[in-house]
């Protein structure tokens, strides 16, 4: 009679819990005030983040120095005014004043040299493609900062539904072995080990609520938030990028934005170095102008006046091939770091594809484990209830079930990272989509 009240009420504390409902945990939680979709927190970093204002702002400047390198080619035209009075002692009893008014307008415009200009106008065109590619290596960043941040906070969420489960799953195995042990049908040892383990699903689960907080935080500034909101991810732990074919990652190096910005670098330093060759050729522009002048306002005399000027330097101290030696040494430098950029960017692709195919994969195997812990979980749980396993074969498949349930968070959360490194490693941006 003794056994089957024991195995009755074993029965009924087991089958109450639910080990498959919800293995990763994946519902949101109703304790956050901000409900955030993938999509929204884009939206709000693209409006907030500084790095990416940062960004945009180095674009500009670029542009408006490719703007101040134009403006040396187009004609130059000054206007000026003046008034003037002289006054002259002829002797202790009588000054003399005369006055003097002008006006004109002059111009000058620069024909050649050497093409300097122009090969500085091309130099400055490809800073700006540089300060873009820029902007896409800080969006690519602030995308996987923002993507980190969020996979974070849904893996807290879910870890707190996991401890949540694990601690109800403690518990009953506290109640199964409490009535065991007072029917004397278990040891002391085998109760304060379920009390030991009861202890610790409590210490998870409080640690679990406090790290929720911090994930917060890390994607309010992810956002760009300047002040704390306590917010919820909404989503689930899936992947969502393609890695079932490999890549051509040739192809992709090349079109690579670490690739471009390297190749506009290196070509602006070719045409900068251009530019500074073009100082050893002599100058040609035109200068003119038209002015009136007289001792009366407004004056009367007319002068107008035009010359070329052709001018070549001579010597400058060595100013000149010292600043070409230096171009020089700087376009190597960018060559150099052309071919470097390939090489690195080629492996870095390969490494994040194999790590982001690996973690998927990892998914899979995890899923299939904590499918065969439950299921042994709940055999073994009437089994033991009925006298047919030991308390130590039990325990190690209750922590087998308890184990594998962290594990398939775990590796949920670790194929999402490797999914955002993968996308930053081929450069996308902030704006990036799934396929």
């Amino acid at each position: 009679m003794k056994k089957f009240l024991m195995f009755t009420i074993a029965l009924g504390l087991f089958c109450g819990r639910s080990l498959a409902a919800d293995p990763a945990g994946t519902a949101p939680l109703t304790m956050a005030k901000d409900v955030l979709t993938w999509e929204s927190s884009i939206q709000e970093a693209g409006r907030n983040n500084p790095d990416l204002v940062v960004a945009v702002e180095s674009v500009d400047q670029a542009r408006s120095l490719k703007a101040i390198t134009d403006s040396a080619v187009f004609p130059q035209l000054d206007a000026n005014a003046g008034a003037g009075e002289t006054r002259t002692t002829i002797d202790s009893a009588k000054t003399t004043t005369s006055h003097a008014y002008s006006y004109g307008v002059s111009g000058a415009w620069l024909l050649f040299d050497g093409f300097k200009s122009r090969n500085s106008i091309k130099a400055a065109a490809l800073n700006i493609v540089a300060a873009q590619e820029s902007y896409r290596f800080v969006s690519a960043d602030v995308r996987l900062q923002l993507r980190t941040a969020f996979v974070a906070l849904l893996k807290a969420q879910a870890l707190i539904r996991v401890t949540q489960e694990i601690a109800r799953i403690r518990e009953d195995a506290l109640k199964l072995i409490t009535l065991r042990y007072k029917a004397g049908l278990e040891h002391r040892g085998a109760l304060w080990t379920t009390q030991a383990s009861m202890t610790q699903a409590k210490f998870d689960l409080q640690q679990a609520v406090r790290n929720l907080e911090l994930a917060q935080r890390q994607l309010n500034k992810a956002m760009g938030r300047g002040v704390f909101k306590s917010i919820e991810a909404s989503g689930e732990l899936v992947v969502q990028e393609e890695f079932h074919q490999k890549p051509d990652f040739e192809a992709m190096a090349q079109q690579h934005p670490s690739m471009k910005q390297a190749m506009a670098k290196k070509n602006a330093a070719d045409f900068t170095l251009r530019s500074i060759r073009g100082g050893y050729f002599p100058q040609l522009s035109v200068k003119a102008g038209a002015d009136k002048n007289g001792s009366v306002w407004p004056p009367e005399d007319r002068g107008l006046s035009a010359q070329v000027v052709v001018s070549l330097p001579l010597f400058e101290g060595g100013l000149r091939s010292a600043q070409v030696s230096q171009a020089a040494s700087v376009l190597r430098q960018a060559e150099a770091q052309v071919r470097s950029t390939l090489d690195s960017t080629r492996l870095d692709l390969q490494q994040a594809w194999e790590t982001f195919r690996e973690a998927v994969e990892a998914v899979e195997s995890a899923k299939v484990s904590l499918a065969a812990n439950e299921e042994r979980s709940k055999i073994a749980a009437a089994q033991y209830s009925t006298g047919f396993i030991s308390y130590d074969n039990w325990t190690i498949i209750e922590d087998n079930i308890v184990q594998s349930k962290k594990t398939y968070l775990n590796v949920q959360a670790n194929a999402l990272l490797a999914e955002a490194q993968w996308i930053n490693a081929k450069g996308e941006t902030l704006e990036y989509a799934y396929q």
